[in-house]
């Protein structure tokens, strides 16, 4: 039901540490999630050096660690390693972040002379051992043993408007403690003597001959990638897929080189069918494996209907429904057309959804099929690894019933994107069926047909319809909203020290105290819609700061947003020991935004400044909000991936320049509040029906609170209090009108549908258009309502997981909803807004 951190499970065949005890004498371990380190008594390491870093897989594991702890021991040398077996497949997983490591272990050397002594010896242990490769690194030996400099202790700097892990140079600045695709040296480090004959090897290698040359990554992943390139002896430009050998498993336990060399298989086997590219090349390259295949043009379906379905507008007309019905229809039957001639060859496809079908809306939309890398031959009967969510088919599916599966989930995802929220609300199966029908006036039997391929079989009851009090026509709002209060507090777990309330998965990166998406900002909602104050849950968030003290000084992601918090519940040393904890990093700091830098710091210095009466406190707001002014002068041009609003984007700091002018009456912060706000507008495109969103990438627009024209919307309405005539204010209405649309994916305040009713509730002179709006999202959130423990709870990110926190789940819902029917604050710093109670109800 939530994220959660990948933990040992307990079984003594999954926990490594069940065979690795702690030496009798002279040796600390300490652990932190799936981490356990292992240090000498009394022995100091330095802040960074060169480590050495240890792969291995599943098969072999048990063996490697064995030998990295007895020569660590042997050696007294501090070492790190993961607690356990599901660990390291979590972090070398197909669908592991390419960024994450994949070592099993980390080796500390105090100095030089140690890193030379355990290399001699691990790589005399594990020569005959293998691993994943680590491309950051330089590879010593023949084993799957990796050396790089980098930190050792956790230091951190800002670079790019981002919090990074850092090293410090002989001056004493921190930088980036970079890791790139390729091993490299900071430029002041010297060389150990132990590996300048590794790296003089490596540089008299043949220079290897690469037959292509890569003109645009297509997907990064961590057994490898996809990428367009073409021939150096010419041709056509193809698709050129990587696998690395003992990387990427999936539950097979296959490797990315395995997959590929399936797929490969496949396509030969498919040769000549429409829509399915053909093979060109095959071959290795340093170990790495590569499969050249025909390009066939077009966006992927996910893209296509980003751009093409009619409900995301504010105004689509029964001409519009009907004209993407027949698209959509089509579409569904030229894909069942092309799974049939799959199917013809005995193969199944395995793992069908949008983003592997392609659609060329320049040839009449023609579509075609990629990634065939967990298709397999029917004959055998065996299932593929578990597939998209939305999109896999249950465990009693088998065969070409898989891709059947596939189809009809397809079949109702193409007019209602709400497949993923299935797995957590079965009985809503039906419901989406039966609006896709009717709001598209689609063939009569159409979705029974999906329905009847998608509900349980084999004797398992069809779930009984789900009704909730938001399913009323006039639901009782008071009921609504303590049932959300009694599902937070259900979902509490305070024996937990890493969080207190499940929330997004961003909380295992950032911790689980924060306000955006951990405790802090739950409590803080509960507070402010008057559900009551929780001294447990209290003393929750102070023992965790002292335990774990943030190194983020950000709102939303770090210390401001707690201390903000522990102000206002009393806990005012607390509150200034966070404040002054972080000051240093402050200082360094260029990242602008509300969500994580200085917009968010200067408004929580401004708070304290009228709360505590405290001149100090002003001055540092006054500060920060001349910083941002200096940096808005000189601000980069919008990126291809979308920034503007009010988390990330140039609205949070207009946000504090519209306060800082409430407090000074200076009208000078009111023109550079108008100039941020124009500089988030130029990140904006128009719609269709003429409404503005935020441009992201080249076929999406995001309407959004966080990122998105909402968010620049509810700080736009903030300046038009002072300053109508504003430039950034001629843009009002277009926004607005980017918050009108009838369908929004997520239900969510900063990420999805609460966001925009909010942003419209700002105008205190909404006519019947806005109202009428706001009352349709309310009416929309009987769609993601999951009951929960006697509550209510709502899904989070893409509709996987449920989520209590401000930033993606119910806390913010419960927010938008006091701000929207009693008027109150809806978020720190945005002040209160009219209420509008939802009319027709």
């Amino acid at each position: 039901m939530f994220y959660d951190e990948q933990r040992e499970n307990g079984a003594p065949i999954d926990d490594f540490t069940t065979t690795l005890p702690l030496p009798e004498t002279g040796w600390v371990a300490s652990g932190k999630g799936i981490w356990r380190a292992m240090r000498p008594a009394g022995r100091a390491l330095p802040a960074q050096g060169w480590k050495i870093r240890v792969s291995a897989g599943p098969d072999n594991a048990r063996r490697v660690l064995a030998q990295v702890y007895e020569s660590c021991v042997e050696h007294r040398i501090a070492y790190e390693h993961l607690r356990s077996a599901s660990a390291l497949l979590a972090r070398n997983s197909k669908y592991a972040s390419p960024v994450g490591g994949v070592e099993l272990a980390a080796v500390y050397p105090a100095d030089d002379n140690e890193l030379e002594r355990v290399l001699a010896d691990l790589s005399t242990r594990l020569a005959a051992e293998h691993g994943p490769d680590i491309p950051s690194a330089l590879r010593y030996g023949d084993g799957p043993l990796y050396v790089r400099y980098g930190g050792f202790d956790e230091q951190w700097v800002e670079h790019d408007g981002h919090r990074v892990p850092a090293v410090r140079k002989p001056d004493g600045r921190l930088v980036p403690d970079r890791q790139g695709p390729t091993f490299a040296v900071p430029d002041w480090v010297k060389i150990p003597a132990c590996l300048q004959t590794t790296i003089a090897a490596r540089r008299r290698g043949a220079p290897v001959q690469f037959p292509y040359r890569l003109t645009s990554p297509l997907r990064s992943s961590i057994g490898g990638g996809s990428y367009l390139a073409v021939p150096k002896a010419g041709g056509d430009q193809v698709v050129l897929k990587e696998a690395r050998p003992h990387t990427g498993l999936d539950e097979g336990m296959a490797d990315a080189v395995e997959r590929l060399g399936r797929e490969h298989d496949v396509l030969v086997r498919l040769a000549g069918i429409p829509g399915v590219p053909q093979v060109l090349d095959r071959f290795t390259v340093s170990e790495r494996h590569y499969l050249a295949v025909e390009y066939l043009p077009g966006t992927s379906l996910d893209s296509w209907m980003t751009r093409n379905h009619p409900l995301t507008g504010h105004s689509a007309t029964a001409a519009d429904l009907s004209a993407y019905a027949r698209r959509a229809l089509d579409i569904v039957a030229r894909v069942e057309k092309a799974i049939e001639a799959v199917h013809a060859c005995g193969i199944v496809l395995g793992d069908l959804h949008p983003l592997n079908i392609l659609i060329d809306e320049d040839h009449d939309d023609r579509i075609s099929l990629t990634d065939f890398e967990s298709a397999f031959d029917v004959e055998p009967g065996i299932r593929p690894a578990p597939g998209t969510p939305g999109f896999s088919a249950p465990e009693d599916r088998a065969g070409f019933e898989v891709d059947e599966h596939a189809v009809a989930a397809l079949r109702l995802l193409l007019f209602l994107p709400l497949l993923p929220l299935m797995k957590l609300a079965p009985a809503k199966l039906r419901r989406v069926a039966g609006f896709v029908e009717h709001r598209f006036a689609l063939p009569e039997g159409y979705a029974d047909g999906a329905v009847s391929v998608l509900a349980p079989r084999g004797g398992a009851a069809e779930p009984a319809p789900l009704h909730t009090e938001l399913d009323h026509d006039k639901p009782d709002w008071s009921l609504v909203r303590k049932q959300i209060v009694e599902a937070i507090l259900a979902s509490a777990t305070p024996a937990r020290q890493d969080r207190l309330f499940p929330g997004d998965v961003e909380q295992f990166e950032v911790g689980g105290a924060c306000f955006g998406v951990g405790a802090a900002g739950v409590l803080h909602a509960l507070d402010v819609v008057g559900a009551g104050r929780f001294p447990e849950h209290e003393r929750w968030l102070i023992e965790s700061v002292r335990r774990d003290p943030p190194t983020r000084p950000g709102f939303y992601d770090g210390s401001s947003g707690i201390a903000y918090v522990l102000e206002s519940f009393g806990h005012h040393d607390e509150a200034g020991k966070l404040l002054a904890s972080c000051a240093q990093l402050v200082e360094q700091m260029t990242d602008h935004s509300l969500e994580s830098g200085l917009a968010g710091i200067g408004l929580t210095m401004l708070h304290f400044a009228t709360v505590r009466q405290d001149n100090e406190f002003g001055r540092q707001a006054l500060t920060t909000a001349v910083r941002l002014a200096e940096a808005l002068e000189t601000a980069a041009p919008p990126g291809n991936s979308a920034r503007a609003g009010l988390l990330s984007g140039w609205s949070g700091p207009a946000l504090l320049f519209v306060r800082l002018f409430e407090r000074t009456g200076e009208p000078a912060w009111l023109s550079f509040a108008d100039q941020a706000l124009c500089r988030d507008l130029e990140e904006c495109v128009e719609g269709g029906d003429g409404s503005f969103q935020v441009r992201d990438g080249v076929a999406r627009t995001l309407p959004y609170a966080g990122v998105g024209s909402a968010g620049i919307l509810l700080v736009a309405e903030q300046l038009a209090r002072h300053r109508p005539d504003a430039e950034a204010c001629e843009s009002v209405t277009a926004l607005r009108d980017a918050c009108r649309g009838e369908f929004v994916m997520h239900p969510g305040l900063l990420n999805g549908r609460c966001g925009l009713a909010v942003a419209l509730g700002a105008n205190a002179g909404a006519g019947q258009a806005v109202r009428a709006a706001i009352d349709q999202h309310l009416a929309w959130l009987a769609w993601y309502a999951v009951p929960y423990k006697g509550g209510l709870a709502f899904p989070g990110d893409r509709l996987l997981r449920l989520s209590m926190d401000v930033k993606t789940g119910s806390s913010g819902i419960l927010l938008s909803l006091a701000a929207l029917l009693d008027g109150s604050e809806v978020l720190p710093f945005l002040g209160g807004t009219p209420p509008h109670l939802a009319t027709g109800r």
